[in-house]
């Protein structure tokens, strides 16, 4: 059945919890009952525009207020939504619009959703996408449907819900197929197993929509149990971290999610007399995913928010993916941050987790009722526990595989397994992800994983929090390591030194280079992770730190505005070539 209708009916009438959207001056509340109305007449315009079940339909809405009912329109009448990330950065749409072009080709959507604002620019890319036959705005599918409301689709549980295309930190984007069946059973895992939530929590977020920890976690889930949830735009967070915490003290929020560098970020930028203001006692869950998950950064977010009342327990380590449609492990309730503390040599000689040592490792806790995590060498053997591999999982909440890839499907979800691509060890059924498999780095024979270089540099002063990258290129004997980093240093030689200094220190390494680069300029994806392999192509490209930044701003937007015009003929003259072959 389709899940998120049936959750959508029953809160008819329910008026007095829903959404909250910030940051446009007055806080707007929309009811469960208002979205389920303003659902059915986004589905009214779908169907009128000859959508039929399975069509995909791509979104392009940086409004969240917009973006929900959108994209639930859709699901209403079984269309496939495709959300996307919005052009951030207007000197970086060169970039933004390949990228859309490549996904869409792909996805191969009938229409494209998005404001009248970011229309302007998206038609220099739907003059490349033969797919679309029509780029309907937020503005007109808010507008009262001249139509019937259409009844909801009675769909099985093996349909594709939407696609979740994945966020391309270590690959290029591939489109998750998250089914009706797989949503219904994550959702249940993190609401009801995971979290046990009530009706009286206030969930806060500021994460993207157009991503599974957004969507799911802090959309679609609240959706089918009833969570009233507070919506900060991303951007405001960017520019403004510690909007997130004024808003949880603002609406008494309960429950939150964000990837590490976000705790990061804003245990940096939270000032004393905001933290003597505000009021973090009621908060249960704090989760972190998304990310590898530093335990320094944890304890240090702990330590500076205790005085506003903030409890130990409310951290929450999470793991999980889009694969999986988004969770697949988290830590008990109640419980403080835990870590294991393990033998780095034999970490990285044997494959062992052997206790004692100088390794840090975060544990994520346990999987949830009805699933199985295992730990599996490269031939597909479960290892015992303390014993390094990879991370498998299986259970209901496993996505169908990546849309039109079977290739890439094959490797991923294989012998009944969701092989992660992550590496970590259980112990006593609770997990501990180590690192990705792709991301190791090799030198003079030896294997090291790069988020432990990179906690280290960050801490570096004149570093920028969170905005380090380490890999590797080719050497006259090994692999050599560079540093990447972003800074605002007026001393880049000392703070070089420094970086080189101190992972030979800690690591007994040699860095044989170190890229220093203004904010910003480290390629990241649409969900604000570091891409690391897109800035070992642009090191060896020479064009790190130069690709899309400031002056060209304005050159590339009246470049794709010019391009709009050319791409909206295009479409026009598809459009009308196809109704001239119809008529024929």
């Amino acid at each position: 059945m389709n899940f998120v209708v049936p959750a959508l009916n029953a809160l008819a009438g329910v008026r007095e919890r829903g959404f909250t959207f910030t940051g446009t001056g007055d806080d707007r509340f929309v009811s469960f009952d208002d979205l389920r109305a303003l659902t059915r007449k986004r589905a009214a315009h779908y169907q009128a525009l000859g959508l039929k079940r399975g069509d995909r339909v791509a979104i392009v809405e940086p409004s969240g207020e917009q973006f929900i009912p959108a994209f639930l329109g859709a699901m209403w009448i079984g269309l496939i939504p495709v959300p996307l990330y919005p052009p951030l950065s207007l000197g970086k749409l060169d970039a933004f619009m390949d990228a859309l072009v490549t996904i869409l080709n792909v996805a191969r959507p009938r229409a494209l959703v998005t404001s009248e604002r970011v229309a302007k620019v998206l038609w220099s890319a739907v003059g490349r996408i033969p797919s679309i036959e029509r780029v309907v705005t937020t503005e007109e599918l808010a507008a009262d449907p001249a139509g019937e409301l259409p009844p909801a689709a009675d769909l099985r549980p093996d349909e594709i819900a939407f696609l979740q295309f994945t966020s391309g930190s270590t690959a290029l984007p591939k489109g998750v197929m998250v089914t009706h069946g797989s949503l219904a059973a994550n959702c249940k895992a993190i609401v009801v197993d995971g979290l046990h939530v009530s009706v009286n929590d206030k969930a806060v977020s500021w994460l993207p929509m157009y991503h599974d920890m957004g969507l799911i976690g802090l959309v679609i889930a609240p959706i089918c149990y009833g969570i009233s949830t507070i919506y900060i735009p991303t951007l405001s967070f960017i520019k403004n971290a510690t909007s997130w915490l004024e808003a949880i003290h603002k609406h008494r929020g309960t429950m939150s999610f964000a990837p590490n560098f976000a705790y990061a970020l804003v245990t940096k930028r939270a000032k004393p007399e905001q933290i003597a203001r505000w009021d973090l006692s009621q908060m249960r869950v704090f989760g972190c995913g998304a990310e590898p998950i530093n335990p320094d950064t944890m304890r240090a977010f702990v330590e500076k928010f205790a005085p506003a009342g903030l409890k130990p327990t409310a951290l929450l380590p999470a793991y999980g993916m889009a694969e999986a449609t988004l969770a697949i492990a988290f830590l008990a309730l109640d419980e403080p941050l835990r870590t294991d503390r393990i033998d780095a040599s034999r970490y990285h000689a044997d494959h062992k987790a052997a206790p004692g040592g100088s390794l840090e490792i975060v544990d994520c806790g346990r999987t949830f009722p009805g699933h199985e995590i295992s730990i599996q060498d490269d031939d597909g053997r479960l290892l015992p526990d303390r014993h390094v591999g990879e991370i498998c999982w299986r259970g209901p909440s496993v996505a169908a595989g990546y849309w039109e890839n079977p290739e890439a499907t094959r490797e991923t979800f294989r012998g009944g397994w969701l092989h992660t691509g992550d590496l970590g060890y259980l112990v006593d059924g609770e997990v501990y992800v180590s690192g990705r498999i792709k991301d190791i780095l090799i030198v003079n024979g030896r294997n090291y994983y790069p988020q432990r270089l990179e906690w280290l540099v960050d801490e570096i002063p004149g570093v920028r929090k969170g905005s380090a990258v380490v890999f590797t290129r080719p050497g006259a004997a090994s692999e050599e390591i560079v540093v990447a980093a972003e800074t605002r240093t007026d001393d880049p030689s000392a703070l070089r030194a420094t970086i080189v200094s101190r992972v030979n220190e800690e690591f007994q390494l040699a860095v044989s280079d170190v890229a220093l680069v203004p904010p910003g300029a480290l390629p990241k994806t649409s969900s604000g992770k570091l891409q690391r392999r897109k800035t070992r192509d642009q090191y060896l490209r020479g064009t790190l730190g130069k690709e899309g930044r400031g002056g060209n701003a304005r050159l590339a937007v009246a470049k794709h505005f010019a391009l709009s015009l050319v791409g909206r003929a295009q479409h026009q003259a598809r459009v009308l070539f196809k109704r001239l072959g119809g008529i024929s």
